[in-house]
C-alpha cells in the first residue's frame, strides 16, 4: 500500500477539485446549513469529490485542529475563507459560532482531525445544538475506522447465519476496574461489538480482553495507512500476539469483538412420552402433575391425555 504524503498528494489531488466540481456541483447545497464531512483516516487519497467541493464551497470549515485540518486542505489545494476551532473542551462554545453563521445564511463544513465526525471525535454537541437552533444538517459520509474494521472482520451481517448486527462501545474506561467491568458486560452481548483503542492502552486492553476465551477478535492497526495490519485471532491470544512483536504495539486501533456463538437450543420434552413413562411408576394425577412442572404444559390437559392413554391400553388388552 502507498502512503501518500502531503506533497505528493498535493500533485497528485489537486487535479480532483475540477472533477468535484463536475461531479458534485450539480447538486443543490442550502445555504444557513452545517455540512458534517469525513476525512481520511490516514490515506489522503480516501477523500470523496463530494467532500472536496463542499469544502471549497464552504464559507467557513470548524474542525478539531486548524494546523492539522490547514494541512489537510492544503493537500488538495483547498483554500479556506476561515477556520474555526471547535473540539472537545470549546464545542458548546463553538456551537454558537457556528449557529451565528448559520443565521446569517452561511454553509460551514464541520471535519474532525480524521474519520466521521461525532464518531468517538468532536461534533455530536455541534450538531445537536444547530439542529435545536432550527438549522440544516448536512452529512457527507467516507471514510470511518468503524466501518473500515467491520468491513474486514466479516463478524456482522449475516455472517453468523442471521443478521444481528453490531455495536459500537468506542473506547473502553481508562480505569483498569472500570475497564474490566465493562468487558463482563460484553461478555453477554450476542451481537459484534467494535472497540477503539490507543497504542499506549492497548496492551492492558488486550489483558482484559483475554478473559473472553476462544471468542475471536479482529484487530486493525493503522487502517488504510501504509503500515495497516489486520490480523483475527481468540481473545485470549491477543496478548502474546501484541507482545510477539513491537511494532504491533504501534498506532490506532479498530478491535472487532466477534458476535458470541450461538448457544444450543435446550432439547424440547416430549409432553406425552414423558407422561407415559410417569404413568408407569406413579398415579394419573401425579403423572400429570410432574408431566406439567417439567414442560409448562397443562395439567389438566395432561391429565385428560392420560386418560385417553390409559383406556387405550385396557381396550388393547382386552383384545
Amino acid at each position: 500500500m502507498t502512503a501518500f504524503t502531503p506533497s505528493l498528494a498535493a500533485r497528485a489531488l489537486h487535479a480532483a477539485l475540477p472533477a468535484a466540481q463536475a461531479a458534485a456541483g450539480a447538486q443543490h447545497y442550502p445555504k444557513g446549513a452545517l455540512y458534517m464531512v469525513a476525512t481520511p483516516i490516514g490515506n489522503l487519497a480516501d477523500i470523496s469529490l463530494r467532500a472536496l467541493h463542499v469544502l471549497a464551497l464552504a464559507d467557513a470549515i470548524a474542525c478539531e485542529d486548524t494546523r492539522h485540518t490547514r494541512q489537510l486542505l492544503g493537500a488538495y489545494g483547498v483554500e479556506p475563507r476561515a477556520l474555526l476551532a471547535v473540539h472537545q473542551h470549546n464545542e458548546a462554545e463553538g456551537a454558537q459560532a457556528v449557529i451565528a453563521r448559520l443565521a446569517r445564511g452561511e454553509r460551514v463544513a464541520f471535519v474532525s482531525d480524521a474519520g466521521t465526525p461525532a464518531v468517538s471525535d468532536p461534533g455530536a454537541r455541534l450538531a445537536a445544538a444547530v439542529r435545536a437552533a432550527g438549522h440544516a444538517i448536512v452529512p457527507l459520509p467516507g471514510a470511518s475506522s468503524v466501518t473500515a474494521a467491520l468491513s474486514v472482520a466479516g463478524a456482522a451481517g449475516g455472517a453468523q447465519g442471521d443478521d444481528r448486527g453490531f455495536v459500537f462501545a468506542g473506547f473502553m474506561p481508562g480505569k483498569a476496574a472500570a475497564r474490566r467491568e465493562a468487558i463482563e458486560a460484553l461478555a453477554a452481548e450476542p451481537r459484534a461489538v467494535v472497540l477503539l483503542e490507543a497504542p499506549h492502552r492497548i496492551q492492558a486492553l488486550a489483558g482484559d480482553l483475554a478473559a473472553l476465551g476462544a471468542r475471536a477478535v479482529t484487530v486493525a492497526r493503522e487502517l488504510t495507512k501504509q503500515f495497516e495490519q489486520i490480523a483475527t485471532l481468540p481473545a485470549q491470544e491477543l496478548p502474546a500476539w501484541l507482545a510477539t512483536d513491537a511494532q504491533r504495539q504501534r498506532g490506532e486501533f479498530a478491535l472487532v469483538l466477534h458476535p458470541a456463538p450461538h448457544a444450543r437450543a435446550p432439547r424440547a420434552i416430549d409432553e406425552e412420552r414423558l407422561l407415559c413413562l410417569l404413568m408407569d411408576e406413579l398415579p394419573l394425577k401425579t403423572a400429570a402433575r410432574l408431566a406439567a412442572e417439567a414442560t409448562g404444559g397443562s395439567r389438566n390437559a395432561l391429565y385428560a391425555r392420560g386418560l385417553e392413554i390409559r383406556q387405550a391400553k385396557e381396550k388393547a388388552a382386552w383384545r
